[in-house]
């Protein structure tokens, strides 16, 4: 039996620990086959290409299948319009040009006299049924080739998706076909139109050109002016950039089966990604979102655990390169120590 070293296998091996299922049969003229829904995995649904709205960058099906499962009174105040979901969608597409998709998800969106929670967060503790109970409520997705345009046919190669709304977009490659990270960070500079809705500045929070071996992040595409930084572990012993081996599969695994759990992705939302407005010395301002590098999230991660273990009082050494980000990880830090609750 051959192996598939395609770009496809490693969707398949993305989607496949996500969801806990994968449907790759192909079909006539190499259009894949549409995967019929399924929740399992780590928690995420399987999304229909055939369910993106191009023009609002929307998973239409797992947007309003969240709304009238959790929100279904507030929907009901608008029923009376022949084109309530249509006002819907323009209210939360002027939103997010407007304000960016991290202010949709933490504030919510009011049209006329309703409002609709975007995202039920993180629950601190266990103490509260209720709030773990709308958490889970969330429906987190994942689709594959997402055809992003109504002009022509490009896809990207899979975006995941919080309530509907994408959270980041994934361009993958595999050295077996003779490209690798580099090229799809080329993809997203050169073939990945900044105009387009899915790939509006604040639209998307990252976009990650992975390979096998390695992961980079953007937060902002802008042609050929669009700058990567590296996500990747590190190598053990200061041995240098890149990830170590993996003996259990793919050296870039720690993507999808730690960053991109449910869990996680909220906890980023809620406490590291952020968007700043700072003014240049022409008085222009200048936006600029932020999520967090591998190691800054591993630092905090691992000393909020450590701190919730063995409790107050311990002194720490961290070694952190220049320019990597300490004020941001310091900051992160600092403020959820502030709401961090005894291990139970």
């Amino acid at each position: 039996m051959s192996t598939n070293t395609t770009e496809k296998a490693l969707e398949a091996c993305i989607e496949r620990y996500l969801t806990g299922g994968v449907i790759d049969t192909p079909v006539k003229e190499g259009v894949m086959q549409e995967p019929t829904p399924d929740y399992g995995g780590k928690g995420y649904s399987r999304g229909r290409a055939s369910d993106f709205n191009s023009e609002f960058a929307i998973d239409e099906a797992k947007f309003w299948q969240f709304l009238e499962s959790t929100q279904a009174a507030e929907l009901a105040k608008l029923h009376y319009k022949p084109d309530w979901k249509r006002q819907i969608l323009e209210r939360l597409h002027r939103k997010l040009k407007k304000d960016g998709i991290l202010a949709v998800l933490k504030k919510g969106l009011d049209v006329d006299n309703a409002h609709f929670d975007l995202l039920y967060r993180l629950p601190y503790n266990d103490l509260n049924p209720d709030v773990t109970a709308k958490f889970e409520s969330n429906v987190f997705s994942v689709t594959r080739q997402v055809y992003f345009s109504s002009v022509d046919q490009k896809s990207v190669d899979m975006v995941i998706f919080l309530n509907g709304l994408p959270l980041a977009t994934l361009e993958l490659k595999n050295p077996w076909t003779g490209q690798n990270v580099n090229h799809a960070k080329k993809q997203y500079r050169d073939d990945r139109d900044p105009k387009e809705t899915l790939f509006q500045f604040k639209r998307c929070l990252v976009h990650f050109a992975v390979d096998p071996d390695e992961v980079w992040m953007t937060t902002k595409l802008d042609g050929k002016s669009t700058y990567f930084l590296p996500f990747n572990q590190g190598l053990p012993n200061g041995q240098g950039k890149g990830n170590p081996v993996n003996p259990n599969g793919h050296k870039s695994a720690y993507l999808w089966q730690e960053i991109l759990t449910r869990h996680s992705l909220s906890n980023i939302i809620e406490h590291y990604a952020k968007l700043t407005v700072e003014k240049d010395k022409a008085g222009k301002s200048k936006e600029t979102l932020y999520f967090p590098r591998y190691q800054q999230l591993q630092v905090v991660r691992l000393l909020l655990a450590d701190v919730q273990e063995k409790g107050l009082g311990l002194r720490y050494l961290i070694q952190h390169s220049a320019g990597s980000g300490k004020s941001h990880s310091i900051t992160w830090l600092g403020y959820q120590l502030v709401a961090l609750y005894d291990k139970p």
